[in-house]
């Protein structure tokens, strides 16, 4: 059972409610900051595991025995799509609108009024966003008018296509190169742009492409 695994699966479980992780928490009983992603690794960068009660109280709470949960942990069982099926619509933003502040919240899922919508199939998660890329310096891998399905529920690993937003408001579709208890390294998709290194302190969230209309 590894670390990544079973943050993964209560994200999982999560999104096939229809919740965000602080949702899932309240839901639980517990804080709403419980599983939250900044609580996932300690102040020192050691991991940092959901607590035998709290994951007895989410079993209680969403109805699901130990077994199904160990499945959505080993990724023996995947994420449904509510059971719905046909075209899901998915809240969009330009990359230059995602800087802005409004659109997300602490936790790094998108929320408010501004944002337009695209219908596509089989995103099981429910805080799944579009973002359309605007401008050359993703080239040649995403083009202007390109647009990326990016999952907040996805596990992250390495050589994943990733958005980032910083802390200072900066969003970027990198590559991630390596993730340390410390800092963050990412590859800029076009060759003619610099690679980044960030401490974790600087990044506000960090989410995987999972679709690309290309």
């Amino acid at each position: 059972m590894k670390h990544d695994d079973i943050w993964c699966a209560l994200d999982t479980l999560a999104a096939e409610r229809g919740l965000s992780p602080s949702g899932l928490a309240r839901l639980a009983g517990l804080d709403p900051t419980t599983f939250n992603p900044s609580k996932r690794r300690m102040l020192d960068g050691r991991q940092r595991w959901p607590s035998t009660e709290s994951v007895a109280k989410v079993l209680a709470a969403t109805g699901i025995t130990l077994a199904e949960f160990s499945a959505l942990v080993s990724g023996a069982r995947a994420l449904p799509n509510n059971g719905r099926s046909g075209a899901r619509r998915i809240p969009l933003i330009g990359f230059a609108q995602a800087g802005s502040n409004g659109y997300f919240d602490d936790g790094g899922y998108p929320i408010g009024g501004g944002w337009d919508e695209i219908a596509l199939p089989e995103v099981g998660d429910p805080n799944a966003y579009a973002l359309k890329i605007n401008g050359d310096s993703m080239e040649p891998v995403f083009r202007e008018g390109d647009i990326v399905i990016v999952s907040p529920a996805a596990p992250i690993r390495r050589n994943d296509r990733v958005v980032v937003r910083t802390r200072a408001g900066g969003v970027m579709a990198k590559e991630l190169i390596r993730r340390s208890a410390k800092r963050v390294e990412l590859k800029s998709l076009n060759p003619s742009h610099p690679d980044y290194t960030f401490d974790l302190s600087e990044i506000a969230f960090m989410h995987r492409i999972i679709w690309a209309s290309q």
